[in-house]
């Protein structure tokens, strides 16, 4: 039987919202860890908006730890990014559709305009298409023009799946546990020149780098 264009429209659908399920089944049963949660609940109470930054590969567990806490997120207009957004919409995000070939400035835009709703920001800093592990500028320079603080996620999980993509991107096993580090809110001096700007990225980098690290080796299983 040939399918319409309607019939298959209702079938990717249920297969999007069947994929999240799974998704969240699965994210339940994790044990996570936190270190230094403070930091990020002191800016919940304050009411303070801020920008979340963690890296490509752990996007998934990133992303799940801020459900329902007034998030937005900038998805690509790919078929991965369907489910991806499919999966944010079930958490609460606010979710903006980028196209997958968007430029460096445009996408900035629509960060900055996000902020400026007032809205979190969670940022894959090496996305979206690597090199892994090294930060570009679109989290650091949107706290800079936002006046916002930045908080760098790392993310460690050792029982788990790795798919074989760029960024390694990992998928935590039923009744994995992850561990989660955030460092303290990072402000942004919005007066600073480009090269000392630059220098705030590799600090960044640097320091992320260090967390995702330490929330590995600490991980137990």
């Amino acid at each position: 039987m040939k399918l319409n264009g309607l019939q298959k429209d209702f079938l990717r659908s249920i297969g999007l919202r069947f994929a999240s399920f799974l998704i969240n089944v699965l994210l339940s049963t994790v044990k996570i860890k936190f270190k230094n949660r403070q930091a990020v609940e002191s800016l919940y109470e304050k009411e303070q908006n801020f920008v979340s930054a963690f890296w490509h590969g752990s996007m998934l567990t990133g992303w799940y730890i801020h459900r329902g806490k007034n998030f937005a997120a900038l998805v690509s207009k790919s078929k991965d990014g369907d489910v991806l957004s499919q999966i944010l919409k079930s958490w609460e995000y606010n979710v903006v559709r980028g196209s997958s070939h968007v430029g460096g400035k445009e996408a900035l835009e629509m960060l900055v305009n996000l902020v400026n709703q007032n809205f979190n920001l969670a940022i894959t800093p090496d996305g979206p298409t690597g090199p892994i592990h090294k930060m570009k500028a679109g989290a650091v320079i949107t706290a800079k023009k936002c006046n916002v603080p930045l908080v760098l996620t790392g993310i460690g999980c050792k029982n788990k799946f790795v798919l074989k993509s760029w960024d390694k991107f990992e998928i935590p096993k039923p009744f994995a546990e992850v561990n989660v580090i955030y460092s303290e809110p990072i402000y942004i001096n919005e007066n600073l020149s480009y090269e000392e700007t630059s220098n705030k990225i590799h600090e960044c980098e640097d320091l992320l780098n260090k967390l995702q690290k330490e929330a590995l080796e600490t991980c137990s299983t």
